[in-house]
């Protein structure tokens, strides 16, 4: 498959994926005991700030999302290698899965275990997407954290100041546009969590339900024209 006319790297399916991605995080803290289902980073930190406080029970609830998403990446590698050969595009079975979990999640009740379930499911659905979706218009990228994306827009902008090259000021824009729905999607998640609770996950099902069926109409314009081409039309 032409990698430059790839669905699952446009910036569209990107904007899309921070936009979840982004949603899930607000939803996890706000909603599931103060936890970040995408930055790990700051799970490790509060992991290690309970142990300080001699809190070895409490450590386990952010060493778990943790444990996850290292699952998730495993898992995400796995269907790539099962599907990567067959006529299903293995991006689209990572999504179906994210969008079955993030369903289920949006109906388990509230409450310290069921909260730290929900974590793990979450946390091994952001592990699936950071792992399938690594590329945006053929820049490294990641869809549901923002360190590193600020690191690049930065770096693409002093080399746009430096050089005058209108290459990185489009990658200094595209860094920035894919943070700025990150952004989106947590101010999302903060409102839609507060009015409807637990079920405002189901706003982030409903926007990779809309990935899963663009990537397939993709996919199938490119099954036709590579038919096309080997009739020789």
């Amino acid at each position: 498959m032409n990698r430059k006319k790839q669905m699952s790297d446009r910036f569209l399916i990107g904007a899309l994926l921070a936009l979840a991605g982004g949603f899930m995080d607000a939803y996890t803290y706000l909603c599931r005991g103060g936890v970040f289902a995408n930055a790990q980073p700051g799970n490790i930190v509060l992991f290690g700030i309970r142990i300080a406080e001699g809190n070895f029970w409490g450590s386990l609830f952010y060493l778990i999302p943790i444990a996850a998403f290292v699952v998730g990446i495993f898992a995400a590698l796995l269907v790539r290698r099962h599907f990567q050969m067959s006529g299903f595009h293995w991006r689209q079975s990572v999504l179906l899965a994210e969008i079955c979990i993030t369903v289920g999640v949006a109906f388990i009740p509230y409450g310290e275990w069921t909260n730290a379930a929900s974590n793990i499911l979450i946390s091994f659905v952001c592990s699936l997407q950071v792992q399938s979706f690594r590329k945006i218009e053929q820049k490294a990228m990641a869809t549901t954290m923002c360190t590193g994306n600020l690191r690049s827009a930065s770096e693409s902008f002093f080399n746009f100041c430096v050089t005058k090259h209108k290459d990185a000021l489009v990658s200094a824009l595209i860094y920035t546009g894919i943070i700025l729905f990150f952004i989106v999607g947590a101010v999302l998640g903060a409102w839609l969590t507060a009015f409807f609770s637990l079920r405002a996950l189901l706003f982030a099902s409903a926007v990779l339900i809309v990935i899963f069926f663009l990537l397939f109409v993709r996919h199938e314009e490119q099954k036709k024209e590579s038919q096309h081409a080997d009739q020789g039309v």
